[in-house]
């Protein structure tokens, strides 16, 4: 692993503790219209864009599609106001920024959603660039890694990719960008390691000691 200058987050279950409320205004909406849905279908889908969540969770009524992602967007938006960072995050992306590490954000949100959350965290000006999947296309494909990688000119193998699901770590995997899976979020180890990350960390502490390791480790090198 070269020395890393880019690190890019996923946003939902890998910095902001919000996969429970989404998963909530998900059942709420399909339960509006009148359609089944379990926790685990719908924490499953979570970091694919809008769009095709509601593709995937409810095929059998593509006419009902837009409708159920109006409900879910203004359930989620009254619902989420005190959803936060999981502990350790603010210090982490802080860190990471004194060692001179770029920082950028790659989630299924939307535009408007993340910009909403980023003013919440009032984090705007830690990241260098954010992509949504409503400007570009959605994981696992991986275009928004590719314009993250163009806008800071930094070359794939020194960036790594961090996030919760398949979809993130696939995404990396599709270009050959070093990644790892947090298992604190949406999929298990056992999903996660299909797509042979670096490492598998269980919370912000171990995801704080580890990139600090390969910072550490290629300076002394």
């Amino acid at each position: 692993m070269k020395r890393p200058e880019l690190i890019i987050f996923d946003w939902d279950g890998t910095l902001f503790n919000s996969v429970g409320q989404i998963v909530e205004s998900l059942k709420f909406a399909a339960a509006k219209y009148e359609q089944p849905l379990t926790d685990e279908a719908a924490q499953s889908i979570i970091g694919l864009g809008l769009p095709e969540v509601m593709q995937t969770l409810f095929p059998q009524v593509p006419h009902l599609q837009q409708d159920i992602l109006v409900s879910y967007g203004e359930h989620y938006v009254q619902n989420s106001k005190h959803d936060a960072w999981f502990d350790g995050v603010a210090e982490l992306l802080q860190d990471l920024r004194d060692q001179g590490m770029k920082l950028a954000v790659a989630t299924g949100k939307s535009r408007r959603g993340l910009d909403r959350v980023l003013s919440q965290t009032q984090s705007h000006e830690l990241f260098d660039i954010t992509r949504a999947a409503s400007e570009t296309m959605s994981k696992p494909h991986p275009l928004m890694l590719e314009e993250i990688l163009e806008f800071t000119g930094v070359d794939v193998q020194h960036a790594i990719m961090v996030g919760d699901s398949s979809y993130d770590l696939e995404m990396a995997m599709n270009i050959e960008m070093p990644r790892i899976g947090v298992s604190y979020g949406v999929h298990d180890i056992t999903v996660l390691q299909q797509y042979q990350p670096l490492t598998i960390v269980d919370d912000i502490a171990g995801l704080h000691h580890y990139l600090n390791q390969l910072i550490q480790i290629n300076i002394d090198a």
